[in-house]
């Protein structure tokens, strides 16, 4: 996977660069104030993550490109059927944009319960 942007112009350092937002390359380039700016190097929250969820021994993706055919729906529905089968499940929607998985589990307007685990 390149660090370089789609609309990055020719010779762009890669938005990991110590001269990311700096280089010549960089001039005119509508990501160099952004690419000056990020922190360089991968998410610190990365390993933290991977840990917590070393213990999980499935892990499924619902994901298309396209919007509004289903996923967050066949997830739920998805999530409810290996319930019933006596699986311990975890449903989590990543839509930023209008998670729909609270309202199609009946849970909107509920706290997220935290333990130590999890």
């Amino acid at each position: 996977m390149s660090d370089v942007p789609d609309n990055a112009p020719a010779h762009c350092p890669g938005t990991q660069s110590e001269d990311a937002g700096k280089a010549s390359a960089c001039a005119g380039c509508p990501n160099q104030s952004v690419c000056a700016s990020a922190p360089k190097g991968p998410d610190p929250d990365l390993q933290a993550i991977a840990e917590r969820m070393a213990s999980v021994k499935n892990k499924l993706l619902v994901l298309s490109g396209k919007g509004g055919v289903g996923k967050s729906t066949f997830a739920a529905q998805l999530a409810f059927a290996l319930a019933a089968q006596g699986k311990e499940v975890g449903l989590l929607d990543i839509d930023i944009c209008g998670p729909s998985a609270p309202k199609l589990t009946g849970l909107e307007g509920e706290e997220v319960h935290q333990s130590g685990s999890g």
